[in-house]
């Protein structure tokens, strides 16, 4: 019979290990709900005719995006719409963005361009943008974003559908491949990213907008106090800020975009930590939902985070008394058979992250026909980027709990991924 010490730890691994199985079973189901619908829509090469489709504004903050910034635009420029303007605003560049922006600005009658003396932050550069568009609909990409030319159809025409959605989130692609972090994060972003949403859209609320690519009624920006100078993850912010204001938000995979994403350690660690420390600074600032009844419908999303802060602790303890076990007399620690996997699972385990790979890229085969190269490379993804994640979620919170409140939350230049020689 197990000792209370043995049983609790027991109760522990058992947490630890059965909590992702169960939210992984969870996004495939959800994922598959929605999929039913998305599988009737026509081909994202033919999206669906507005009979009066209202003017758009493209956003393009850009900091530092001088290598980036004319092909960003010239696709922007390409866009399949017939109503829209691009306004790219430099946000306190220190390379030469505004060389390369002011000539654009020449080129194109659509295109304006607004220089910022300082680096204000992405949420002040979207903010600055947005009082000079002339529509009621905003597009907010990246600079180094590749839009698709039939995207702005597809996200519009939920806006045009249903005045209580006041965003729409796109379907982000991934163009670094070169390393195998880059080969990784293509299925990364279809068998995660791209599943969750899917499977959040099913079952309520999303957790959080793209930030490189999403549409955005003015108005409910506007009514929310546009986008939060001190958050790190704006993207996360203004998603909570609009639900919790009773606006809805959807996610239209068939609004495409391509993106530039780390192909360094270094560079992904950056990432993951910024994003860890936004989903933090969203969980202080959003706590008090479960004590509001009426916005009953965020509790899961809520709840999810919070069980996912207190997983990645509980990897860390289990991994320590892992550890210690090898050092210190058996008889001391209530470890009881093998850490990380109970005996005898391992198998399910691992034939459910590939079921959970394959059934992604099923899904998004309809975006990108060569998906299934990926899936070999899918194997190291829980080696590598669940160390990766579960480490910068540890580091976040007590970053986040010791930053100086009311901060404001500036650009850094990200990897961009590997470069092929010039």
């Amino acid at each position: 019979m197990l000792s209370h010490p043995e049983h609790v730890w027991q109760l522990l691994l058992g947490f630890v290990f059965f909590y992702p199985l169960f939210m992984s079973y969870l996004w495939m189901m959800g994922a598959l709900l929605f999929y039913r619908r998305e599988r009737k829509e026509p081909p994202y090469q033919t999206p669906p005719v507005l009979e009066q489709p209202p003017a758009v504004s493209v956003l393009i903050p850009c900091f530092n995006e001088g290598d980036n910034a004319e092909e960003t635009i010239r696709h922007a420029m390409a866009l399949q719409y017939p109503d829209f303007e691009v306004i790219a605003i430099n946000d306190g560049s220190t390379d030469n963005t505004a060389d390369v922006l002011n000539r654009l600005a020449g080129q194109y009658d659509r295109l304006k361009v607004v220089h910022l003396a300082r680096n204000q932050g992405k949420a002040m550069a979207l903010q600055a943008g947005s009082l000079l568009a002339r529509a009621e609909y905003l597009i907010g990409i990246d600079g180094d974003a590749l839009l698709d030319p039939h995207a702005v159809h597809w996200m519009v025409r939920h806006f045009v559908k249903d005045p209580t959605v006041a965003a729409v989130t796109g379907n982000p692609r991934i163009r670094t491949r070169t390393t195998l972090l880059g080969k990784i994060q293509v299925g990364e972003f279809s068998s995660i990213v791209g599943m969750i949403k899917r499977a959040q859209r099913s079952f309520g609320r999303l957790f959080t907008v793209s930030g490189v690519i999403t549409a955005f009624r003015k108005s409910a920006v506007h009514d929310v106090g546009y986008w939060s100078a001190d958050m790190l993850t704006e993207d996360i912010d203004i998603t909570w800020k609009l639900q919790r204001a009773g606006w809805d938000i959807q996610f239209e995979p068939n609004a495409l975009v391509w993106i530039l994403m780390p192909e360094t350690l270094n560079g992904l660690w950056k990432q993951r930590l910024r994003w860890a420390m936004g989903g933090a600074q969203v969980l202080l600032k959003n706590l008090d939902v479960f004590f509001k009844p009426q916005q009953n419908f965020l509790w899961p999303l809520m709840l999810e985070l919070c069980l996912s802060l207190v997983w990645s602790y509980l990897m860390l303890l289990v991994a320590v008394l892992w550890l210690l076990s090898f050092i210190l007399p058996v008889h001391t620690l209530p470890i009881v058979g093998s850490p990380f996997v109970p005996h005898g699972t391992g198998v399910f385990l691992g034939a459910t992250c590939l079921l959970q790979f394959a059934l992604s890229k099923w899904m998004d085969s309809r975006y990108e026909s060569r998906l299934g190269r990926n899936y070999y490379w899918m194997i190291w993804y829980p080696l590598v980027f669940w160390m990766i994640n579960i480490c910068s979620t540890i580091v976040a919170f007590p970053k986040v709990l010791l930053r100086r409140e009311g901060k404001r939350a500036r650009w850094v230049s990200p990897d961009r991924g590997v470069r092929p020689p010039q």
